[in-house]
């Protein structure tokens, strides 16, 4: 009997809904193929929605997508929305009160695409950032005195209880034994590395080298552990991005390097990311945005929403479907596709997703 998959749709705005429906197109032949069902429900959550209303949200959103086994997001971002009030009301409000307490953001260079690093090809850039999205200094613990004076005081803390720290370095560890290299293939052992700072913030990063270590050692001896300064690690993404494997850092830091990381890939046009939660519902999103500009022209790369879909399946337990799916990816950015930019691809939104269904 075929498994039955709920998803969440949404494609949000700008461009989002035409790389959503391209997703779609490819999770549902993978699907075919692979002999399970996936139901698409759609939700119009995003700027046009906001502005009809006055409501971001609905108050039964967060209970709304607890019904699904995944969600696949388009894009949030709407030219016509003063910034912030899409992005923290909708992604912010659903991470938070899912507990998507992991951001999975793979850096990988598909075959065909240019990097900006020299010298450096897809057997180098290829590794994964495991980012926790609960804690740190983007909660908010903090305030503002004696503002607009000379005398005006702001603080923002970095904030972690263990708790927060122990489920996310857990998270890592098990999916470096499962992911990594030694696990694919492609290496002599599977190794997880903590970014940090250990050497300046040496409260909250003590207690993740503390409990990286006691963890490593007490339940995942047969992971390769090692550790990275922040700044250290930039610069080894563009000098040896060879060496890493799967790294795990708090949330500043793994915003900061998943950039850069998706940048040595080929761009936010080939970047995909994963909002998890091990233990309920997860979201998988391309990274690039809503790229407003280029809204109905059936011209923007939908590969980073397809490869979110190929992240989603797998997460489900679909790992053949979505391997096959990134087999698929590699054959269209090596042999068809002049570009990655919006309008230079050598084929329409509707044409990549044809040829990468038809891939598989």
């Amino acid at each position: 009997m075929s498994k039955t998959y709920n998803i969440a749709s949404l494609g949000g705005d700008g461009t989002g809904p035409e790389v959503v429906v391209e997703g779609v197109k490819v999770m549902q032949e993978a699907a075919t193929k692979y002999g399970f069902k996936l139901n698409f429900t759609d939700y119009d959550y995003g700027g046009e929605r906001y502005m009809r209303t006055n409501e971001v949200l609905p108050p039964n959103a967060a209970d709304e997508m607890r019904k699904h086994d995944a969600i696949f997001l388009g894009a949030i971002g709407h030219p016509d929305v003063k910034p912030g009030i899409l992005e923290k009301g909708i992604l912010l409000k659903l991470r938070f009160e899912l507990d998507q307490y992991i951001n999975l953001r793979p850096v990988k260079l598909f075959p065909g695409v240019e990097t900006p690093v020299r010298g450096k090809g897809p057997e180098q850039i290829d590794y994964v950032v495991v980012r926790e999205n609960s804690g740190g200094i983007y909660t908010g613990t903090g305030g503002v005195s004696m503002k607009g004076t000379e005398h005006e005081v702001a603080v923002q803390s970095m904030v972690y209880n263990y708790h927060q720290v122990a489920r996310c370095l857990k998270y890592a560890f098990e999916y470096a034994r499962n992911h990594g290299k030694k696990a694919q293939g492609k290496g002599k052992e599977n190794t997880l590395g903590l970014v940090g700072k250990t050497n300046v913030l040496t409260y909250v990063f003590d207690l993740w080298e503390r409990t990286f270590n006691e963890m490593g050692e007490k339940d995942f001896a047969d992971v390769r552990r090692d550790y990275y300064h922040v700044d250290a690690t930039c610069m080894w993404m563009i000098k040896s991005p060879e060496w890493f494997d799967v790294l795990v850092t708090g949330n500043m830091f793994g915003d900061i390097i998943t950039d850069l990381g998706a940048m040595t890939q080929g761009g936010m046009g080939i970047a995909a990311g994963g909002n998890i939660n091990p233990e309920g519902v997860s979201m998988f999103e391309p990274i690039g945005g809503s790229a407003p500009k280029y809204t109905g022209q059936n011209v923007i790369n939908p590969l980073a929403a397809i490869c979110a879909g190929a992240m989603m399946l797998d997460t489900l337990g679909e790992t053949e479907a979505a391997a096959n799916i990134e087999k698929a990816v590699a054959e269209v950015t090596a042999n068809k596709l002049k570009s990655l930019a919006a309008g230079r691809m050598g084929y329409s939104t509707t044409e990549v997703g044809d040829l990468v269904a038809e891939g598989l």
